[in-house]
């Protein structure tokens, strides 16, 4: 048996989804900012896309822009914010994807702003009493703040951080890669200025997402060469990438109760297992609280053992694909990062087990029997 447990790092197309991009890989081929007939028929579907999209989020179509996916979106809310609106001073965390604390730790080497992180609880999670402490030291600054965290899980309460945010005049930036498909984001109710999302995180194509950018917070473009997107994205839109992101997106607020309540009854199914078959087992993060962290990631710390760095190898050999981390640094010397700002002196083996509505209680079954027969066997050694 083959099973794959790595939906946080990127998730199957859903058929779908493909049927709905295949006129637009194979027939419908003009460029959408042509004038003639073939163009204007492609720009016809880019709109009602955009459109779809917008009635998903409540919000009006001119708010969302179309990107290369994720990581671009956070890259150009976070930069163009702070040259647009002057912005001087960042509040973010350590544990945020590489896509925000890389680019904000760019720009703090480069003099543009002064970054501040939040303090966090033994648990990863948000101290919003300190994060008031910065905002009232730091008014006018750019928050951001992930929706939910890659590795752990752990869950943000938008409507807190936009409570506070609108109360001292802050940008609130969230990456919501991990939580766009999964839940359900009503961009009339949040105060929140530009969030991002990812295609494929949601059983969409590879390569396209957006950002949601607030009508009355516009920020200046990051990608010149051409007028599209409203001016705010140069180049030639991903045609049958942003067919396939809204039909992916419309599927999963058509099935989203249904599947959380699925995907949940998988995830509590592995907790409960875990925690039968291996002593001293434990949950990174707030994953292992179901109230508290994202329905389809689970991150399990393993007893110590010098041998904790060959478990992912093993469990690939078992026939399953699980990751350490973040699925853009897998491959990499370096720890997470996440987990190290959290458990900095932890010699514990941690796997992030992250799951879809394609997987099955028996796939459950058989991942958890590898994982003891694994451990049992480093555990002897």
């Amino acid at each position: 048996m083959r099973v794959y447990l790595d939906n946080a790092a990127t998730t199957p197309l859903d058929p779908e989804v493909f049927e709905a991009m295949k006129p637009f890989l194979l027939e419908d081929f003009g460029n959408p900012s042509s004038t003639h007939a073939h163009g204007r028929k492609v720009r016809a579907a880019i709109e009602s896309a955009r459109k779809k999209i917008a009635e998903l989020l409540n919000c009006t179509p001119g708010e969302i822009i179309f990107t290369s996916g994720g990581t671009e979106a956070d890259n150009a809310i976070i930069r163009c914010a702070i040259e647009s609106y002057d912005i001087k001073h960042v509040i973010s965390t350590p544990i945020e994807h590489h896509a925000v604390t890389h680019t904000l730790e760019t720009l703090e080497k480069q003099g543009a702003v002064e970054l501040h992180f939040v303090n966090l609880d033994a648990n990863g999670q948000v101290d919003l009493q300190h994060l008031e402490e910065l905002l009232k030291t730091h008014p006018n600054a750019l928050v951001s703040l992930m929706h939910a965290n890659n590795e752990i899980g752990n869950l943000l309460s938008l409507e807190a951080v936009g409570n506070l945010c609108e109360q001292y005049g802050a940008y609130f930036h969230s990456d919501t890669v991990q939580t766009m498909g999964h839940y359900r984001h009503d961009m009339k109710k949040l105060k929140v200025h530009g969030l991002t999302a990812a295609a494929h995180k949601f059983h969409g194509p590879k390569g396209v997402g957006f950002m949601y950018i607030h009508k009355d917070k516009k920020i200046k473009q990051l990608i010149h060469g051409g007028a599209q997107e409203r001016n705010m994205r140069g180049g030639t839109e991903n045609v049958y990438g942003i067919i396939g992101l809204a039909k992916a997106l419309e599927i999963c607020y058509r099935e989203m109760d249904e599947h959380e309540a699925y995907i949940t009854s998988l995830k509590k199914a592995m907790i409960e297992k875990l925690t039968a078959a291996i002593p001293g087992i434990s949950f990174n993060g707030n994953s292992g609280d179901l109230n508290k962290s994202l329905y389809t990631v689970l991150n399990v710390s393993l007893p110590e053992s010098n041998e904790n760095e060959m478990l992912l190898f093993n469990l690939d050999m078992a026939g399953i694909s699980a990751s350490g981390g973040s699925a853009c640094s897998s491959g990499a010397s370096t720890g997470s990062h996440v987990l190290g700002a959290i458990y900095p002196n932890s010699k514990r083996g941690a796997v992030r087990f992250s799951f879809s509505k394609y997987n099955k209680p028996e796939e459950i079954e058989f991942v958890v029997n590898k994982v003891a027969e694994i451990y049992k066997a480093v555990a002897v050694n």
